[in-house]
């Protein structure tokens, strides 16, 4: 129990020490390592209807909220709250386990 505690803890700690402030999020860190430009971006809809760019790179996944050019939610009803739209899987060779 004490080695799982300790397994979840140093990897929490990794996790958080990967978030800095100088780190590119524009970049896939992965096995794949690429820019997350080179994936391709689907839509998620909220539960409020809001759009989010959903992209799923196998294992990782990465979504923010779509915005205007004046930085408030885009809410285009292009599908219906909390579904997923477009090929948001495609561009990697890593396949998702779930």
């Amino acid at each position: 129990m004490k080695l799982l505690k300790g397994i979840a803890l140093a990897t929490v700690a990794l996790s958080l020490a990967a978030c800095g402030d100088k780190a590119d999020k524009t970049v896939d860190r992965g096995i794949d390592s690429k820019g997350l430009s080179n994936l391709k971006a689907g839509i998620w809809v909220d539960p409020n209807g809001c759009d989010h760019w959903i992209i799923d790179d196998g294992v990782e996944g990465y979504l923010s909220a779509r915005l205007d050019k004046y930085g408030k939610p885009v809410c285009s009803g292009v599908a219906p709250p909390t579904i997923a739209t477009g090929k948001f899987k495609s561009g990697t060779f890593i396949g998702d386990p779930i």
